[in-house]
């Protein structure tokens, strides 16, 4: 039986947005964390016309990932090495807090552990120091720390491409809308809009209600 190496999760920063200028910093966890979670979330519109009754919550979008992991830092000696538990919390703040000096932002982040592979930015840092020596120096400290997912734009141009014809449809009718148009704007060619208003039941698609719902399928071959 063969036991793998230890890899330590670490956190790269980059200046750009597109991952290619890395930035000399990096923060290495003294310990790797115990546990992590990804938050997931889908956001909805769930907001009913005046006048109209509930309905059914629409998809809007998928929001980005949430990720939570805690760092403890410890510099007692007892794991065998000894740090200088605030050089280390400094450290990972100069990585995911700290301005660029030219962008006036914090720095876009990769965190890497075994197969996790998270592109995002710090959204929180809560630092808790419980052990001092007696001249009042920080001991012990655990960073629990929040960051949110980013999405290069054309990736997420890609992912988010609510315009496919391939993807199911359900828009609101509003002022000035005819049914040709709206075809024409979701599958790229008006023709449909007969299949469409037979879809959807519509007894007279030429004179169609502000705030009324259609839904458009996606096109088969």
């Amino acid at each position: 039986m063969t036991s793998g190496k230890l890899e330590k999760l670490i956190i790269e920063a980059y200046r750009d947005a597109e991952y290619r200028d890395k930035d000399s910093n990096i923060f290495i966890a003294m310990f790797n964390p115990e546990q992590y979670s990804l938050k997931y979330e889908v956001e909805s519109d769930d907001t009913s016309g005046s006048g109209t009754s509930g309905s059914s919550p629409t998809f809007q979008r998928l929001k980005p990932q949430d990720l939570t992991l805690d760092f403890t830092i410890d510099g007692t000696g007892a794991s065998g090495n000894t740090v200088d538990v605030a050089k280390k919390v400094k450290e990972f703040l100069n990585v995911a807090y700290e301005y660029q000096g030219d962008e006036h932002r914090p720095r876009y982040l990769k965190i890497i552990w075994g197969s996790l592979i998270f592109k995002c930015v710090l959204k929180t840092a809560n630092i808790k120091h419980s052990l001092f020596s007696p001249e009042g120096k920080s001991l012990r400290a655990k960073i629990i720390a929040g960051f949110t997912g980013f999405i290069e734009d054309k990736l997420r141009a890609s992912q988010e491409d609510s315009t496919s014809p391939d993807l199911s449809h359900l828009r609101v009718v509003k002022d000035g809308d005819t049914l040709p148009l709206m075809v024409n704007k979701i599958y790229g060619d008006s023709k449909y809009y007969y299949q469409v208003a037979e879809i959807n039941k519509l007894k007279n698609f030429k004179k169609l209600q502000t705030g009324q719902k259609i839904y458009f399928p996606p096109l088969t071959t």
